[in-house]
């Protein structure tokens, strides 16, 4: 069931949930703050795992929605893991749409990439975008998805957007660590598709300083493997 203070009219959905590289949950977050977004309501799904954030001393609804009135747009936010609940979490969100008469619902996800830190930590994320629009793919610089599956709350959506407008940005990210490089790609096209004016090189810096920490990690376990190596070899001549 989703719990609502305000009943905007006519918003551009955005919904989000943990994936790989934890994209989603750093753009919503981002573009939360952003915008100045405040909370409007929240989520109460029954086949939730039985938990709740403490953050600054205070109690954080795991699934939370947040309005800008300037832009009319809906970010949901989600904290935690929704395994078990995708569908009804899907179902709330649809009747969320045709309740509000929401212009489009826009999903934001990561999906697996095999670049490493190593090898590939100054490339651009490759980013995908598809719609049931296709009068608005014209406008948008990105790849389409033409082959590919989708799970999760939005694979369940997408099985329903014959009933409302719908439109997927997807960005690979690393599948092992939280990847603000391909959060800030999703932003970058989100703002160039919603007209937000939102400077994202915020996340890319961030992403550059903790790659960058990261990389100097992966480069010291590696020369202190090869020394241990060495150690061992000698003791054998």
């Amino acid at each position: 069931m989703i719990e609502l203070k305000e009943r905007p009219k006519n918003p551009t959905i955005i919904e989000g949930f943990p994936g790989f590289g934890f994209v989603s949950t750093i753009a919503t977050e981002f573009l939360i703050k952003h915008l100045n977004a405040k909370k409007i309501g929240k989520f109460s799904i029954s086949n939730l795992a039985p938990m709740v954030v403490i953050h600054n001393s205070e109690i954080v609804n795991p699934l939370e929605i947040f309005y800008d009135k300037k832009s009319n747009i809906i970010i949901l936010r989600a904290l935690g893991n929704v395994a078990g609940a995708e569908w009804e979490i899907a179902s709330e969100i649809s009747k969320l749409a045709k309740d509000l008469k929401a212009k489009e619902i826009v999903s934001i996800e990561g999906v697996s990439s095999t670049k490493t830190l190593e090898k590939k930590d100054s490339e651009v994320a490759k980013v995908y975008f598809y719609t049931n629009q296709k009068k608005k793919m014209g406008k948008m610089d990105v790849q389409n998805l033409e082959n590919g599956i989708v799970m999760g709350v939005t694979g369940v959506l997408l099985l329903d957007s014959d009933n409302f407008p719908m439109s997927c940005i997807f960005a690979e990210a690393d599948p092992n660590l939280p990847d603000s490089r391909a959060a800030g790609e999703v932003i970058k096209v989100l703002d160039k598709y919603l007209g937000l004016k939102i400077d994202y090189r915020p996340l890319i810096k961030t992403a550059e300083e903790v790659e960058g920490k990261l990389k100097d990690l992966i480069t010291k376990i590696k020369t202190s493997s090869e020394q241990k190596d060495k150690k061992e070899n000698s003791y054998y001549g």
